[in-house]
């Protein structure tokens, strides 16, 4: 597999000169669908968590079975990432998308009809198999959509939209939960994502109208997909998208419950506070992505990406060490919303490295990206629990989280543009 010469006029082969015009309507239009595929799934995912106390209750289940229950899903996203990525870049975003929103929409609705450990632990790794195309499927249709001068802000908005979800998840799923019951909450919420597949199948279309005559096209070296993930420094753009993933990850799982156990506060109390992060989060998008466009228009296009990241994790770093030492509920939310904040400050310059570096195999590199990532997703959701039974408080987890963000934020200094890889052509070169 090589990634595609831009002899043709694309909007990912482009630089736009001085003068043109911003995003059409169409554009627009694509980037807030995604927007609300983002929100869906994050409302998908963060439901399980509040539901996780009934859930438990019911099925018997102790911390450590729902440990593995939350990290089944982190496993099957992540095992599926790259086949999903593949499955957008051979078939295209419109049929991907749909197929795949339409599973996981599915597989939403029978996590309200299991029986048991088994049933639920199977359900939530097709789940997160399911899921695992979103985020690359967005990627592909972004390369083919806009110029790479504007893919910063439109990858914050994709994202905001998945921490406004999950926000919104936390109060809005306690209630259905409490008002119909948590089975009956995994079958009403997999009605939106149905809907939308459906709606993005029949009106989306894989490539965008021929672009404006005021962007010129700019040439590009075609190599191996394989030769790109071997490269040093995507292999630091995957493990750092690891340490990110390790630290957020706690938020839709592990926050919830440990917020209501660790300072005895009710169910609607634990959600008010739980959503404090993940809107923090969420703004954090748009002021990462508007920071990325800022920057590469003005001509910094290796800081563009390198200077969030960094910034980033050293605040995720400081926030997540902060949550260890809190002793009231108001200042540990602070420390989760510090975090928070800053791993969503690295996601931008992260997705808009891989489309960078990926150029028509946008879907596989940042696939290749994002199944790192949630391995350390899966690694999260399995060491709280263990090393909060083997302490006796969360102080260790917090502290790994810590030093795997300062790690992450030295990965940035060596991640170099994309730019390089299109002036050597070589794979095995500098970016």
């Amino acid at each position: 597999m090589a990634l595609a010469d831009c002899s043709t006029v694309e909007p990912q082969c482009m630089t736009a000169v001085p003068g043109s015009s911003p995003l059409s309507w169409k554009r627009y239009l694509v980037v807030a669908a995604v927007f609300v595929l983002s929100f869906i799934t994050y409302i998908d995912r963060a439901v399980i968590s509040t539901a996780k106390a009934p859930m438990a209750a019911e099925l018997s289940l102790s911390d450590q079975a729902m440990g593995f229950v939350f990290s089944a899903f982190a496993l099957g996203y992540a095992l599926a990432q790259i086949p999903a990525g593949w499955f957008a870049d051979r078939y295209g975003p419109r049929i991907a998308l749909g197929v795949m929103v339409g599973l996981w929409s599915v597989f939403t609705a029978l996590t309200g009809a299991v029986s048991g450990i088994a049933s639920l632990v199977l359900v939530r790794l097709l789940f997160g198999m399911a899921e695992a195309g979103a985020f690359p499927g967005s990627a592909r249709a972004f390369y083919h959509w806009l110029p790479a001068s504007e893919r910063g802000l439109a990858n914050g908005i994709l994202f905001s939209g998945a921490l406004l979800g999950g926000a919104i998840a936390f109060p809005v799923c306690t209630w259905l939960g409490g008002v119909f019951g948590w089975r009956q909450a995994f079958f009403l919420l997999a009605l939106p994502g149905a809907v939308w597949a459906a709606l993005w199948v029949i009106l989306f279309r894989d490539r965008a109208p021929q672009p404006s005559e005021k962007e010129v096209p700019k040439s590009s070296a075609a190599f191996p997909v394989a030769a790109v993930l071997r490269r040093p420094r995507m292999m630091l753009a995957m493990l750092q998208y690891f340490a990110g993933n390790f630290t957020f990850f706690i938020c839709m799982t592990w926050m919830f419950p440990y917020l209501a156990q660790r300072f005895s506060l009710s169910h609607s109390e634990a959600a008010r506070y739980a959503m404090v992060p993940l809107l923090c989060g969420s703004g954090a998008n748009w002021i990462s992505g508007s920071f990325v466009d800022y920057l590469y228009r003005s001509g910094h296009r290796a800081w563009s990406r390198r200077l969030p990241g960094i910034a980033g994790f050293v605040l995720a770093a400081a926030g997540i060490a902060g949550v260890s030492i809190a002793d009231h509920p108001v200042t540990a939310i602070i420390g989760f919303a510090v975090a928070t904040f800053g791993v969503e400050v690295t996601i931008s310059p992260s997705w808009s490295y891989c489309m960078d570096v990926g150029g028509e195999n946008s879907g596989s590199i940042s696939g290749a990206m994002n199944m790192v990532g949630n391995i350390g997703a899966f690694a999260s959701a399995n060491a709280f629990p263990y090393l909060h039974t083997l302490t006796g408080n969360a102080a260790a987890y917090f502290s790994i989280a810590a030093v795997l963000n300062l790690g992450a934020a030295i990965c940035w200094f060596q991640m170099r543009p994309s730019a390089d890889v299109v002036r050597t052509g070589s794979p095995g070169e500098s970016g």
